[in-house]
């Protein structure tokens, strides 16, 4: 008996696709991907300890490496399984957590100096708070390639403080910091400007719709 979907095969369904598990829908919250980013949030302080006290260790380093990598990991899972919404919060809280509190520890370290971290937490920040702002008025601004690079940056940044190998030669550590820093303002005013073309598009439908 021929299946109803038969003559229109889904995505799922098409040869070389991942096939996504239909288990988790967008409400779910304990998904694999999910499990990954909460190890991530909670195993994070007792990285951020580990850099205070021996910023230049290759245990830190290691450390580091594996928190870093399991991002990518989760977002495999999440693809293959299907996004959830608490997946879409926790993931991003997650990274933030992780990648600043270890720009702060290297601070706090005698690392980093502070203004590039702070010129990064600040815009961070800034833009989660704008993001967030836009999802309550239905507004959706996608994550951007130029987001992810950044974010890859600061952690090479991070990386290259804690390896003993790169973290001799602190100005290695330092510029990559600052490319970070450059990288991160870059896509947040690229943002800005997604979000005032999402919430301009709105509002020509919205006056459309009253005419």
């Amino acid at each position: 008996m021929q299946h109803p979907d038969a003559e229109n095969p889904g995505p799922t369904d098409v040869p070389g696709t991942v096939r996504v598990d239909e288990r988790y829908g967008p409400g779910a919250l304990l998904t694999p991907a999910n499990m990954i980013t909460f190890c991530r949030l909670v195993l994070s302080p007792a990285l951020l300890v580990m850099i205070v006290k021996d910023p230049m260790s290759w245990a830190a380093a290691g450390f580091w490496t594996v928190l870093a990598m399991s991002d990518g990991i989760d977002g495999y899972l999440a693809r293959r399984h299907g996004t959830t919404r608490s997946g879409a919060f926790l993931d991003p809280l997650a990274d933030k957590v992780l990648v600043l509190g270890a720009l702060f520890a290297l601070v706090a370290a005698g690392r980093f100096w502070i203004v590039p971290v702070v010129l990064i937490a600040v815009r961070e920040v800034a833009i989660s708070a704008y993001r967030t702002q836009l999802g309550r008025q239905g507004l959706a601004v996608p994550a951007r390639f130029s987001g992810k690079v950044k974010t890859v940056v600061q952690e090479f940044a991070v990386a290259a403080a804690l390896f003993p190998i790169t973290g001799e030669n602190h100005t290695v550590a330092v510029v990559l910091l600052w490319i970070a820093v450059v990288l991160t303002w870059v896509s947040g005013l690229q943002y800005l400007l997604d979000g005032r073309g999402a919430a301009t598009r709105l509002g020509h439908r919205t006056r459309r719709h009253a005419v």
